[in-house]
């Protein structure tokens, strides 16, 4: 599928759930309000879904949340989605998680064809990772991160870069992350969600933390690539990899290829735009998957050139209202 730009979309990023057992600053309110049930796609019409997408040229999945593996039945389209990688349907089949959960899921993750998933660790620091992600759960995380890795699971770090929360924190995380054999990014904070509002009191440009690395680790440009945003260096004095998401300061519109389905069926092919494709009611409603895939090709088609965060003056940015554990990272 190409959209309108030449671009090819070929990375699909699929909501299971709006549920996790977290409530991060950036992501996730108290309060929030969960969806009725009716509201979320069942297993077997994200299985179907999935299908439809990957007949349609999707060659990289990645399932998130809310946290994924909160989803109960989740092993059921794990082990589904298991089987397009091996027909050799899907080159890649990946998970974004907290990893709370991971130490009783990470052997079926990696006997359905998981290689290699991510984790979000914002901090090591006990009373900051709860102050963070409001929840005491940091050794829980620790654990299924460790059962990841006895699982033969490739473990990369992702981490939320925050003013005044865990900006001064980084070198212990490059550290810890190479003592334990995992790759860690660094992520810079959108306009999106609980930051729409308040994204200047937190943002840190990644540049500047670049910098701040920099001086103290060698760092030398790698080639890697795992089909999504990221830019990385390798790290002489730990031998890992460490990369950088920087929507807001760099923008990499140009080379996206993806889209993402929340948890209630809406197709978005931008975080930075309100526009979106309703697959749920055609879904339900047609027969034949003919209806669903000429949804999907006229969202691929107004995909967006770029997307609409305001660098200058960070101005909250109006897209993508509905929470972001709804449309998935």
């Amino acid at each position: 599928m190409f959209d309108s730009f030449g671009r090819d979309i070929t990375y699909l990023r699929l909501s299971v759930t709006d549920r996790c057992n977290l409530r991060c600053l950036y992501c996730m309110p108290d309060d929030v309000e969960l969806l009725p049930r009716c509201d979320v796609l069942s297993l077997e019409e994200l299985r179907r879904l999935a299908g439809i997408f990957i007949g349609l040229g999707i060659r990289k999945l990645r399932l998130t949340g809310g946290e994924p593996l909160v989803r109960r039945g989740i092993e059921t389209l794990v082990r589904g989605l298991g089987r397009e990688v091996v027909a050799g349907r899907l080159e890649e089949f990946t998970l974004t998680t907290n990893g709370t959960h991971l130490a009783e899921h990470a052997d079926t993750l990696r006997a359905a064809g998981m290689r290699r998933i991510n984790v979000s660790l914002d901090s090591l620091d006990p009373e900051r990772f709860r102050r963070i992600t409001g929840r005491d759960e940091l050794p829980r995380a620790l654990e299924g991160i460790a059962a990841a890795a006895a699982a033969g699971l490739e473990v990369k770090i992702n981490t939320v870069v925050l003013k005044g929360e865990n900006a001064d924190e980084i070198d212990d995380l490059i550290r810890w992350c190479g003592a334990n054999g995992h790759d860690i990014t660094l992520i810079e904070t959108m306009p999106l969600g609980r930051l729409a509002e308040c994204h200047r009191d937190w943002h840190v440009p990644l540049d500047e933390i670049r910098r701040r690395i920099a001086a103290r680790w060698t760092l030398r440009p790698s080639h890697h690539r795992t089909g999504g945003p990221a830019r990385f260096f390798e790290i002489a004095e730990t031998g890992r990899r460490l990369g950088f998401i920087a929507a807001v300061s760099h923008r990499f519109c140009s080379e996206c290829n993806r889209v993402r389905l929340t948890c209630t069926g809406t197709m978005t092919a931008c975080l930075g735009s309100d526009a979106g494709v309703e697959l749920r009611p055609i879904l339900r409603a047609a027969d034949g998957d003919g209806p669903v895939e000429a949804a999907i090709r006229a969202g691929v088609a107004a995909k967006p050139q770029g997307h609409g965060f305001a660098v200058a003056g960070f101005r909250a940015f109006a897209g993508q209202q509905s929470r972001m554990c709804r449309t998935g990272g």
